[in-house]
């Protein structure tokens, strides 16, 4: 019977209060039947994400991991675009348990692209992967284009709420994003938060996606979600604004996207961002001078992403 590390356990339940301490009591069980019908055997140290417990196992002669998610809206559909790839640019899917928000996947290094020293090489490796994903949406998918509206409305109560240093034309263009863009997108099958840390490195091809949203939209949307993640590297920067703009451009190049839908969309990024961290604050920092400094870094990458170039 596997067992949970005090951190996760602490942060599910800080998270998800009640449901998550019931599902945690539960998770050993539900790890033990799922080993059972898949035929496994623990083959490693459990490890976690955010939401998920990632069990290594062997099959008779194959290594794979056993991930089982907290059951959340968001984990809905990972599994529908890891069948949709099969192994193309991401993890191969061998079994689910969508009952249970569990899966039987390929296993992966355990390095992230996040890991990459050379900044151009994350985002086109991020850029070449984003492109492979790309592929025709099946339907039953969740469509970023009925999340416009909520984008929306979100961004004009944010900023009627919330103090902030943006100018007015930032927050119109992040609204023109929305309004032209994020209404109309095409049915394509896009990850939905790739950032380098979902990017493992692998055998079977250099490197491999994982953790999905498996939604419906624009390609270029996941060029914002990669650069926002790049964010702390803009505060080592000489000029953070060509940093900024040179993410962009490789992306863009690699993603064999328009530049500028990846420009519109990542400043879009960058403004939900700047008035998220003022509401909720950030993962890394929930208050105080840090949370202040990153709020200000998103408000400075709005504002350079604002006027095309």
């Amino acid at each position: 019977m596997i067992e949970v590390s005090e951190a996760f356990a602490r942060e599910t339940i800080g998270r998800e209060g009640p449901p998550g301490a019931a599902w945690l009591a539960g998770l050993p069980g539900i790890v033990d039947e799922l080993l059972e019908t898949w035929g496994c055997v623990p083959d490693g140290e459990v490890v976690h994400g955010r939401v998920a417990v990632i069990v290594p196992v062997k099959r008779s002669a194959e290594t794979a991991v056993v991930k089982v998610s907290f059951p959340h809206p968001g984990n809905v559909h990972e599994p529908d675009a890891f069948a949709v790839w099969s192994g193309r640019g991401a993890v191969l899917l061998h079994e689910r348990d969508d009952a249970r928000f569990a899966m039987l996947l390929e296993r992966a290094g355990t390095s992230t692209l996040a890991e990459v020293g050379d900044g151009d090489e994350v985002v086109a490796v991020a850029g070449r992967l984003g492109r492979r994903l790309a592929v025709p949406a099946p339907p039953g998918l969740p469509r970023l284009a009925d999340r416009a509206d909520e984008w929306a409305d979100g961004l004009r109560a944010d900023a009627a709420e919330l103090p902030h240093t943006m100018p007015r034309g930032v927050v119109d263009a992040a609204l023109a994003t929305v309004r032209e863009l994020g209404r109309d997108q095409p049915e394509t099958l896009v990850h939905g938060d790739l950032h380098p840390g979902n990017v493992l490195r692998a055998e079977r091809e250099p490197w491999l996606a994982v953790d999905p949203k498996g939604v419906v939209g624009d390609p270029a949307y996941d060029g914002g979600t990669l650069l926002m993640a790049r964010a702390l590297t803009f505060l080592e920067s000489d000029d953070p604004h060509r940093a900024v703009r040179r993410v962009v451009d490789v992306f863009a190049e690699a993603a064999e996207l328009d530049r500028e839908r990846v420009r519109r969309w990542a400043q879009l990024h960058a403004v939900q961002a700047a008035f998220h961290g003022r509401r909720h604050g950030f993962g890394v920092a929930r208050g105080g001078p840090w949370l202040d400094r990153l709020t200000e870094l998103a408000d400075r990458l709005a504002e350079s992403l604002t006027e095309a170039v």
